[in-house]
């Protein structure tokens, strides 16, 4: 069985696995039809932890996640470890707002990570200044009790987070319609692997039925850039199309190159 297909059976045994254990169904929250195309917090939390286990090119850190609808709405926010402290406390809210970004800034028939994003954002680049233009709600991100942060219950669940982030990890979410219904946003790790971790978790959860994108890769379509030349003078370059994003490691750009494709 090749690798995509041992992940996409990964996802499905996840989904059945919950269901028979009684858990919430997979894709409803708690009743919230806002968020019935979208993953529940059970199922967010599996398939991200399937997902980080798996090489990413990283330093193999414990994750984040959160999930948002087309609204922005955030419906689901997870971890991996044991606790809210085995992750970087500070990266729940720059999931969101990794998933925040790839739902504001994608369409139904383009889609754009969060790592799509760097270059054009840089001084000179074409959408400098994106980055202050939808400021993150601090209320609601740091509002509530937080030992609820990364649980069902999180205080951010039900609430429109907002921000925008431009680095990897943020991925928009497209149903086996072709319907674009939200976005994912992953972090904990480099900005690198992050990425490659929301690609696994997405295509676990079956919601990677992208239609394009600006990778110029069609089976990949809004996967990570590695096109950044260095230039004198300049951190860290110039990206030959325009959509590049550093590397963090040679590992992490080796698995970026052979993530799952696209259904």
């Amino acid at each position: 069985m090749t690798r995509t297909r041992q992940l996409r059976s990964l996802g499905s045994v996840i989904v059945a696995g919950l269901l028979s254990a009684g858990a919430s169904p997979a894709f409803a929250q708690g009743g919230n039809s806002a968020c019935g195309d979208l993953p529940s917090h059970a199922v967010l939390r599996a398939a991200l932890s399937a997902a980080q286990s798996a090489p990413n090119g990283g330093f193999g850190l414990e994750m984040w996640a959160s999930v948002v609808n087309r609204d922005g709405v955030v419906c689901a926010v997870a971890f991996t470890g044991g606790n809210r402290g085995d992750q970087w406390p500070g990266s729940r809210v720059i999931s969101a707002q990794k998933a925040n970004t790839a739902n504001a800034f994608s369409l139904p028939g383009l889609s754009l990570s969060t790592a799509n994003l760097y270059s054009a954002v840089q001084p000179g680049g074409s959408l400098f200044g994106l980055q202050e233009s939808n400021p993150v709600n601090t209320l609601v991100a740091y509002g509530g009790n937080p030992g609820n942060y990364g649980r069902p219950n999180d205080p951010m669940v039900g609430e429109r987070i907002g921000g925008v982030n431009v680095f990897g990890g943020g991925l928009a979410l497209y149903n086996a319609s072709g319907a674009l219904v939200g976005a994912i946003g992953v972090s904990g790790d480099s900005s690198c692997a992050d990425h490659n971790i929301a690609w696994r978790t997405r295509h676990a959860l079956n919601l990677d039925h992208v239609p394009g994108g600006v990778s110029g890769d069609a089976a990949r379509p809004d996967n990570i850039v590695y096109d950044i030349t260095p230039q004198a003078g300049q951190m860290p370059g110039v990206s030959f199309k325009g959509w590049g994003h550093p590397e963090c490691s040679a590992a992490a750009t080796a698995i970026a190159a052979g993530l799952p494709t696209v259904p």
